[in-house]
Parts: C-alpha cells; sequence; structure tokens
C-alpha cells in the first residue's frame, strides 16, 4: 500500500487535476491520496482574512472569486452524477467561510484561532473534490484523525492518538482509494480546528505512512526530484536519483524546499521509502530517498544555501573548552526554542560562532549574554557579537567526512575568486560541509562550490 501526497501546484488547475486522476486511477492496488489547498489558495484565505480585519470590503469580492474557482473546477472534472452533491457540499463550506470573515469584519480583529479555522477550508474543499474527481474513491475528514497539542507554542501531531486514529479510519486492507486533506487537524484537548504550519501536508502524508506500515511515500510536486543545486541559479544541475534520509533532510534543512523537513521523521523510524515525483512530468524517474546511500559512488550529493543568515561569535579564554561551551549554548538556544543551523569556526582564534536565521538573532544575542554573564564579568569571555548579512552554502554527503580536503578545497576555490569566508564548519557534522559568505555573494559563492564538487 502507498501514500500519494500531492501538493497545490499538482491540485491547481483543470489540467493538473486531470495528470493526478491519471497518476491515482492507474495505480495497481488502493492507496491514501492526500491533498493540499488548490495552488495558491491558502495564501489568498489568509490575505482575506486580513483584509476583513481591517474592515477592507474588497474581502467580499476574493470570496466571490475563490467560490468561483472551485466551482468551476467542480464543473470541468466532477462527474454529473456526483456534480450537485459535490457542489452542494462545497456551497456549505464557502457559506461557512463567508460568516467566518463578515464576523471578522465586523469585530476588527483576527485571533489565532480564527485564521486557523479559516485557512482549514482550503484542504476541507479540495479533498471532497479531488475525492470525486477520481474513480472508485472515498473521502475522509482529517479533522476525525489528526490530533495536536501546544508545544512552545507551536501545534504538533500528538503522535500516539493521532497514529490510533488513524488506524481507526484507514482499515487495512483498503477497499478502495481514500483522499483526505493534510495540514488541518484539531486539538486533542479543545477540539478546536489548528493546522501543522506550511508542509503540513506532507507531514500528515507522512504520519499516514508510518501508522499503517505504507511500502512508500510518494511526494508529488512541480519539479522532477531533489537537485544537485537550485536550478533557477545553476541551470545546469541535475536530478539525483537516490539519496538518503540524512541527505535529503539537510539539503532541505539549507535551502532545498523540496519536502517540508519533519516530513521525513515518521517514515525513516519505519524505514519507509520516500520517492519524489513531478505531477507535470510523471514519466521522469524522480529521486528515491531511502536508509543509506553510502554504496554510491559520488563525491557530493547535492549543494544548497540559506540566505537572511546570521553568525553570533563568542570570543576568549573560555572557548578553548569547546565541550562546555558547546553544550552551554545549545540549551540556551534550545530553551529558547531556537534552531542552530551549524557550528561555524571563525579564522580567529578562540573564537566559537553560531549561525542561525537572521529573525532569532536579536534574542540568541541576549540569551547568549545571559548565559555567559559570568564568564564575561570575570574576563574569561571577551565579548559576544554578531553579524547579520550572510548566507550559508551547504555541501552535503553521507559520511562527508571520507572526502578529504574537501573544506580546504571550497575555500580556496571561493577565496581565489574574492569571496569572503567569514566562517567554516568542516568536520562537525557527518553530512555537512559548511561556508558562511556574505549574503550578496551567495548565488556566486554556491556557483563556485557546484562547480568545485561536480565540475
Amino acid at each position: 500500500m502507498k501514500v500519494l501526497k500531492f501538493g497545490g501546484t499538482s491540485v491547481g488547475t483543470v489540467e493538473s487535476l486531470l495528470n493526478v486522476k491519471s497518476i491515482v486511477d492507474s495505480l495497481e492496488e488502493p492507496a491514501i491520496v492526500v491533498v493540499s489547498a488548490l495552488g495558491g489558495l491558502t495564501d489568498r484565505l489568509i490575505a482575506t482574512a486580513h483584509m476583513a480585519a481591517e474592515g477592507d470590503e474588497a474581502f467580499r469580492e476574493n470570496m466571490s472569486q475563490m467560490a468561483q474557482r472551485h466551482f468551476d473546477i467542480i464543473d470541468a472534472l466532477v462527474p454529473s452524477e456526483a456534480r450537485d452533491s459535490v457542489t452542494d457540499i462545497v456551497r456549505r463550506l464557502l457559506q461557512q467561510l463567508e460568516t467566518i470573515y463578515i464576523g471578522t469584519s465586523m469585530v476588527g480583529d483576527l485571533s489565532e484561532r480564527t485564521l486557523d479555522k479559516i485557512v482549514s477550508f482550503g484542504e476541507r474543499m479540495s479533498s471532497v473534490i479531488v475525492a470525486n474527481i477520481l474513480d472508485n474513491a472515498r473521502h475522509t475528514d482529517s479533522l476525525e484523525y489528526m490530533k495536536t497539542e501546544k508545544w512552545f507554542g507551536k501545534n504538533i501531531a500528538s503522535r500516539n492518538i493521532t497514529d490510533s486514529l488513524i488506524r481507526e479510519n484507514f482499515p487495512l486492507p483498503l477497499a478502495q482509494t481514500v483522499v483526505t486533506g493534510g495540514f488541518i487537524s484539531r486539538d486533542k484537548d479543545s477540539g478546536d480546528i489548528t493546522n501543522l504550519g506550511r508542509g503540513g501536508s506532507d507531514y500528515t502524508a507522512a504520519l499516514l505512512a508510518a501508522a499503517l506500515d505504507a511500502d512508500l511515500l510518494e511526494i508529488w510536486t512541480d519539479v522532477d526530484g531533489f537537485m544537485t543545486a537550485d536550478p533557477r541559479i545553476i541551470p545546469n544541475a541535475r536530478v539525483i536519483d537516490r539519496m538518503s534520509f540524512i541527505e535529503s533532510m539537510e539539503l532541505c534543512t539549507f535551502g532545498a524546499k523540496v519536502v517540508y523537513p519533519p516530513t521525513i521523521y515518521p517514515v525513516f523510524h519505519k524505514n519507509i521509502p520516500i520517492k519524489i515525483l513531478n505531477t507535470h512530468n510523471p514519466s521522469a524517474p524522480g529521486t528515491l530517498i531511502l536508509d543509506s546511500t553510502a554504496s554510491l559512488e559520488e563525491c557530493v550529493r547535492g549543494v544548497s544555501s540559506v540566505k537572511k543568515t546570521a553568525i553570533i561569535t563568542v570570543s576568549g579564554q573560555l572557548t578553548n573548552n569547546v565541550a562546555e561551551i558547546n553544550s552551554r549554548s545549545y540549551n540556551a538556544m534550545a530553551r529558547k526554542g531556537i534552531s542552530i543551523f551549524v557550528v561555524a569556526q571563525p579564522e580567529a582564534e578562540k573564537c566559537f560562532s553560531l549561525a542561525l536565521s537572521e529573525t532569532d538573532a536579536e534574542v540568541a544575542l541576549e540569551t547568549l549574554r545571559e548565559e555567559f554573564a559570568p564568564e564575561i564579568q570575570k574576563g574569561e569571555i571577551a565579548s559576544v557579537e554578531c553579524q547579520k548579512g550572510l548566507s550559508i552554502i551547504a555541501v552535503v554527503r553521507e559520511a562527508i567526512k571520507e572526502v578529504k580536503g574537501l573544506g580546504a578545497r571550497i575555500v580556496n576555490t571561493l577565496l581565489r575568486e574574492g569571496v569572503e569566508v567569514k566562517a567554516i564548519s568542516d568536520g562537525a557534522s557527518e553530512t555537512t560541509v559548511a561556508v558562511i559568505v556574505p549574503e550578496d555573494d551567495n548565488d556566486r559563492a554556491l556557483r563556485l562550490v557546484h562547480t568545485a564538487c561536480f565540475g
């Protein structure tokens, strides 16, 4: 049994939905199909909500256009015998949505709870429509089985409850294909509608695959697979035919927006392969993600980059005690819910640097100055400083330490072409060598590193 997930670009138009129908209807056995909202709809639902809250009456025209888009797709693709019932279901959902928008406009306020409810309508409508476009398929509402709880102020899947409800709602073997929306969920305690954030449909599909011990998770999107680099920057980047779970997680962490990173964890622990495929080019072989690719001979699997990065550099005698400063820094960041991209070593001696998102930089700087306040007072730490406007260029491969001299080769390549290297992380990770460069040099640095690795 397979789980297939189709993103917004796969269900955004009549043409792309015909591709979805062809792909699913040609399967040899029933599957679970997870769909996102129609392409671009979630952004429009959010924008319209803010318009309503601000008293902009144009929200009504937006609402009308969103409704018409769904009705046009129903008229074009849903068989005549089911068209009236599907139209009624979608119309009722749209009426509920309009009522919420009107209420938001009247009170002039948009709470998190209200916005969560608003954005849920995208998947609730698209999944009903897709279920009725396919041959021999039924619909299941993800609100019935996806349960969340709060963690650091965010909604995360409550795994034990969710897994149990998934098995109840999807009894195996499947008698027919089941279509469900991703992304949306309910709080396990209050029952309020919540969501899993951007990429939540990928994550829903992974949770379904893991709970049901699927044979394969297919992520259908608008690219042919993972590429050796961003093809918008490097036109000769090629599709990576196979890669490991770890490699895919690292490339996603460092900017490759093919899969939502948390997607990989549930199936990784069950050793369920993932295949990345292109809805608009279904004959392309795609990228297969599996347990290990250590036997493959390529020097490097891929190169990616993250802009809007900052580094916080701790200088002074205490940095000689790597274990202590590393542990305390990571723990301090974790308490604030801040993710660290890499630990980097600047050229200067007696320094320790953390690379993180610019949006977290000020809080991180204050947190580290508080953490090391006693050492700063004693003079064991001379300074804790932040530099913004940077990019991370990450080179990824499982067992990358076996590629001798890679970090030095990358740095020398960049310096030779006049790109300043602010810091390097080489040896701290089993899968990644990373260099930090000025953001203005991001694209040029990415091209130089890709050429150094792939020729």
